[in-house]
């Protein structure tokens, strides 16, 4: 392959998206990562390539940024902080040669480690890049295998089905209910509004995802998704007012749960527990295969999943700094001293 640094991504989108729908992440795709770069790569060295046949074909994409400079000279892929399932981007059939590419780009840099966040395992990219793995981290999935909403539930407890019947036949009793679903350019906004709003009013300012950037971002984003036929935007409304928004994308046939919020003052009537079955009804309805609830181990998504892949986050070090960092993380296990190391890493 031949390999192209390249300083912006202007004139790829079309390549880099059709690239993403082959990795099978959003996260990959060519609207996602530009607008991380405007909005969270400042000051910072784009060190991205692109990996061409030699036709002139776009191969591979190498989404890569330097993301500090001390302690350690740190190299990450282009949205850390914000998506799951990073890491190249390319066809499956082409993983073997974008990893031996990855070596190749990397050759002459000077850094003391490159950090692969939160990386699918079923690539292997741990084994093909050589790499250290550092942790791994929940990620469970919700395979519908065909299965109508019904036969989904006939596969849980009777007790799980009764729950999730009679917490929505209770909304309905006592409320009028109505499950809208953002598909009109003209209310996104207003429909954000109320999705940051809800968010904030449930967990408050605290995380990555409300810094002035991250809204910045999600707001800039969405526009771009809903055109796209990406963005899933759900709001429960309980007589004309909104109780929960659910917010996620649709990418191939994969459902994604990304972030929702609530009222508290509905907490008692389940309204976040009702939206997400929703939520998970409407994509089988919808033709979906999969529903993903990308990272955290909370208890509700074990509830629904069907299984848990988890995400990797892998090190290849270059430097003796970077092999004592990984060494360091190792010598204390899986335990707290590499968590204590991890976030002073973190970028």
């Amino acid at each position: 392959m031949i390999l192209e640094p390249i300083t912006s991504f202007d004139g790829l989108a079309e390549d880099w998206t059709r690239l993403a729908l082959q990795t099978g992440s959003i996260f990959s795709s060519w609207e996602w990562n530009s607008l991380w770069w405007k909005y969270f790569g400042r000051g910072r060295e784009l060190m991205t390539t692109v990996c061409r046949g030699e036709a002139g074909n776009l191969v591979a994409i190498l989404p890569l940024y330097r993301s500090r400079e001390r302690p350690l000279r740190i190299i990450r892929f282009l949205g850390h902080g914000q998506g799951d399932h990073l890491g190249p981007i390319c066809a499956p059939v082409d993983r073997d040669r974008t990893a031996q590419a990855l070596h190749e780009a990397l050759a002459g840099r000077r850094f003391d480690l490159l950090i692969g966040d939160k990386m699918p395992p079923e690539p292997g990219w741990s084994a093909r890049l050589e790499a250290r793995m550092l942790r791994r981290t929940a990620s469970p999935v919700l395979r519908f295998d065909g299965r109508s909403w019904d036969e989904l539930l006939a596969t849980r407890s009777a007790n799980f089905r009764e729950q999730v019947r009679r917490k929505e036949r209770k909304l309905a009793r006592e409320h009028e209910v109505n499950y809208r679903f953002c598909d009109d350019p003209e209310r996104l906004d207003d429909d954000l509004d109320v999705l940051f709003r809800l968010h904030l009013a449930r967990w408050g300012d605290s995380g990555a995802w409300y810094s002035p950037e991250a809204e910045a971002f999600h707001r800039e984003f969405a526009p771009r998704a809903l055109e796209r036929g990406w963005l899933r935007l759900w709001l429960l409304e309980l007589d004309g007012r909104p109780a929960a928004a659910w917010y996620g994308f649709r990418f191939g046939d994969a459902e994604l749960y990304y972030q929702a919020g609530r009222d508290p003052a509905w907490e008692r009537s389940s309204v976040g527990f009702v939206l997400l079955a929703h939520s998970i009804r409407a994509a089988i309805e919808d033709g979906a295969s999969e529903y993903w609830f990308l990272e955290g181990s909370e208890g509700f998504k074990y509830r629904f999943a069907s299984d848990d892949p988890g995400l990797e986050t892998i090190a290849i070090p270059q430097s003796l700094r970077g092999r004592a960092a990984v060494a360091a993380a190792s010598m204390v296990g899986r335990g707290g001293v590499f968590s204590k190391l991890g976030r002073r890493l973190a970028g």
